[in-house]
């Protein structure tokens, strides 16, 4: 008696979850319809109109913030690459967050900065800053020294000494295409309602990177990259363009988005209690707006391109999984009063059940299923070709939603029209659904484990230093006449070397 009670309970929970994963694809092929329907109707605009608004002026000034902790390895190439791109009124505002590995000895080195006064002039409370520097050489480069307060308080200092109306969270290992910012600002010139807009983030690992620009596309090393190069891909630009002809985005990627920065000011700036402050961002922007009857569009723009490192080791991809999900978890502990809700509109009706279902309790239920199942089977109450049905309805559509994302991304990125490119990839996506699948449904179950032990901490990170793989030639060091000692920079060693700005130097400004 007990065991055939015992067999009928798992036989009803596989078929739970055997009616999960159907509907989970559903969803997930319904965002890729819209997805190809955005490309199909020309979300990507005429490049002639970017450079038209960009040559009369008609973009506002963006202030690009960069929050470095211990990115000593390109934060030079970035800082160097981000000040040269085609954007006439651009700031930058490098955020030193606590480095300890020389991060702000290679800036000062290298940009010839000097102490000056730019007080917080805005309400937002920030660790204590030693420092703000500016550059001789580029007018528009702003450095902010401070206390480690983690990436928020970073971007924080940042926003506080900002000047631009646009304001561009940028990483510090990222880097961006020439044009990318003109193509991302574009749409908040032109529409008053969008407060913010994000675009495509790729792969630099295995690229050849020269001065921070990406001169040679090429595939990634190793399985571990190319595999992530078809997630990034799928996640990108089937995920959040099909979220963008819905109308409901709710995720701007931290490496790469610009929003309003009067509206990040009224809504207290980044959250520092979650490591997922790039969505809680977003979220609150739009949860305010709703409330107070304001515009909240937030668009994805699929061609302004960024490119970023990923983790090349399990451990590494590991943690960065565990992170996320974790602070997917914090988001909704934070915003849970939005779920189901009318009022707040698709994203609270449709957008935050389906991050609910598909996104925060996916590992829990795939987990679950492959413990039952196996259960199942040993006990005799699952039969064999159900086990096969199930793990082919499980994995077999999300790898035809996966090659249909190939396609649609290789639809409008010719990088990918080389026969071997489009092999590889197919290949990856091939190999994403075993093994590494379901070494991601556990990380994610640790970043669960993780936010309800109260784990805060963001994590060590480890860069390979791919967006500097190549040195730089003697000639682009500072000209000899920056290099000998200026009275106007304290700091600097009697044979014109910049030295780290330490708090006994003398004339220094706070």
């Amino acid at each position: 008696m007990g065991d055939a009670v015992v067999r009928d309970a798992l036989v009803a929970l596989n078929e739970l979850v055997f009616a999960y994963f159907p509907a989970v694809n559903l969803a997930q092929g319904i965002l890729l319809v819209c997805g190809g329907l955005e490309v199909r109707d020309g979300l990507i605009t005429a490049r002639g109109r970017r450079w038209l608004a960009q040559s009369t002026g008609l973009l506002p000034r963006v202030s690009v913030l960069v929050p470095a902790y211990n990115e000593g390895l390109a934060v030079v190439e970035m800082v160097t690459a981000t000040l040269a791109v085609h954007y006439g009124n651009l700031e930058v505002v490098v955020v030193n967050d606590g480095s300890t590995d020389g991060t702000m000895e290679k800036l000062a080195g290298e940009f010839a900065l000097e102490a000056v006064r730019r007080p917080n002039a805005l309400p937002i409370p920030t660790r204590p800053v030693r420092r703000v520097y500016a550059s001789r050489q580029y007018p528009g480069l702003i450095v902010v020294d401070k206390e480690n307060g983690g990436k928020a308080d970073a971007l924080n200092a940042g926003l506080c000494r900002a000047t631009g109306d646009l304001i561009c969270a940028v990483d510090a290992d990222t880097v961006l295409d020439p044009d990318a910012l003109v193509r991302l600002a574009l749409p908040l010139a032109q529409d008053e309602r969008v407060i913010a807009a994000g675009g495509v983030i790729r792969v630099v690992n295995g690229c050849r990177v020269r001065f921070g620009r990406v001169v040679e596309r090429l595939t990634p090393h190793g399985l571990l990259g190319r595999v992530q190069e078809v997630e990034y891909s799928r996640a990108f630009l089937f995920g959040r363009l099909g979220w963008n002809r819905l109308g409901d985005n709710v995720i701007i990627s931290g490496a790469f988005g610009v929003f309003r920065r009067e509206a990040v000011v009224e809504a207290g700036g980044y959250r520092e209690s979650t490591v997922g402050e790039d969505m809680e961002l977003v979220l609150r922007l739009r949860r305010l707006a709703y409330e107070d009857r304001r515009p909240h569009r937030v668009v994805f723009v699929p061609d302004p391109i960024a490119w970023t490192e990923v983790p090349s080791t399990p451990r590494a991809l590991g943690r960065q999984r565990s992170r996320w999900h974790r602070g997917l978890a914090e988001v909704f502990r934070m915003h849970w009063r939005v779920l189901g809700r009318p009022r707040y509109g698709l994203m609270g009706t449709v957008v935050m059940p389906y991050y609910l279902l598909v996104e925060l309790l996916a590992p829990v239920v795939e987990a679950l299923g492959i413990v039952f199942l196996l259960v199942g089977l040993a006990l005799g109450a699952v039969a064999l070709p159900f086990a096969f049905l199930l793990a082919l309805a499980a994995y077999g559509f999300a790898l035809i939603l996966g090659l249909t994302a190939l396609t649609l991304d290789d639809w409008f990125d010719e990088h990918h029209s080389r026969l071997r490119d489009r092999a590889t990839r197919i290949l990856s996506a091939l190999l994403e659904q075993l093994g590494y699948r379901q070494l991601t449904v556990w990380w994610r179950l640790r970043g669960l484990a993780q936010y309800a032990r109260g784990h805060t901490a963001w994590g060590e990170q480890t860069r390979l230093g791919t967006v500097a793989n190549l040195p730089a030639p003697r000639g682009r060091q500072l000209p000899r006449r920056l290099r000998r000692p200026d009275p106007r920079l304290p700091w600097q060693d009697r044979d014109g070397a910049a030295t780290a700005p330490g708090p006994d130097r003398p004339g220094a400004l706070r």
